[in-house]
C-alpha cells in the first residue's frame, strides 16, 4: 500500500470512507464531519496554502484510508479526517498517516497539531497517546464538530 496525496479522481472515495466509518459508529449526525460541506471535494478543500490531504491506496490504487491536517489557530494545525477502511485495518496504516500528516504541517509551519475525536472510537482515543498525543480537558475553541468529545494536542 502507498501514500500519496489525494487527486480530484478520489474525492467519492475518501467521503464514502468517511461517511460509512461515522456511521458505523453511530456518529452520522450533525456535529461531526459527517456534514462538513467540503467532504465531497476534499482536493479542492486541501489544495489550499496551509493544508494537506494524504490518501492510503491498495495496489489496484483504490482508496483505503486518508489523513490530512489543515489551520486551526495560530502557529496550530488541526490533524483531520483520519479514516482506514475495515481490510486496511491492524496494518500500522493510520501511523503512516498521521506521520504523513505531521510532516505536511511542520513544513506549512505549524509548530502544534490538535485533533478532536469521540469517545466511541475506542482505537483511535488509544492510538494518539501511543503517537505522543496529550489529551486536553476541553477543545482549544470552539468548532464546527460539536460531538467530539475528546481532544489531545502534540508539538511539531
Amino acid at each position: 500500500m502507498q501514500i500519496r496525496p489525494i487527486r480530484a479522481g478520489d474525492n467519492a472515495a475518501v467521503a464514502h470512507l468517511i461517511r460509512d466509518s461515522l456511521a458505523h459508529f453511530g456518529l452520522d449526525v450533525p456535529g461531526t464531519a459527517y456534514f462538513d460541506p467540503q467532504l465531497d471535494d476534499l482536493a479542492t478543500f486541501y489544495a489550499q496554502p496551509q493544508r494537506g490531504y494524504f490518501v492510503l491506496v491498495n495496489d489496484a490504487d483504490e482508496v483505503v484510508g486518508g489523513c490530512g491536517f489543515g489551520e486551526y489557530c495560530d502557529d496550530t494545525a488541526e490533524l483531520q479526517k483520519l479514516y482506514i477502511a475495515p481490510a486496511a485495518q491492524g496494518q500500522g496504516a493510520s501511523r503512516r498517516l498521521v506521520a504523513c500528516a505531521e510532516a505536511g504541517a511542520r513544513v506549512a509551519g505549524y509548530r502544534r497539531i490538535y485533533l478532536e475525536t469521540h469517545h466511541v472510537l475506542t482505537v483511535a482515543c488509544l492510538l494518539y497517546p501511543k503517537l505522543g498525543y496529550k489529551a486536553l480537558s476541553a477543545p482549544l475553541a470552539a468548532g464546527p464538530h460539536t460531538e467530539m468529545d475528546r481532544f489531545f494536542i502534540k508539538a511539531l
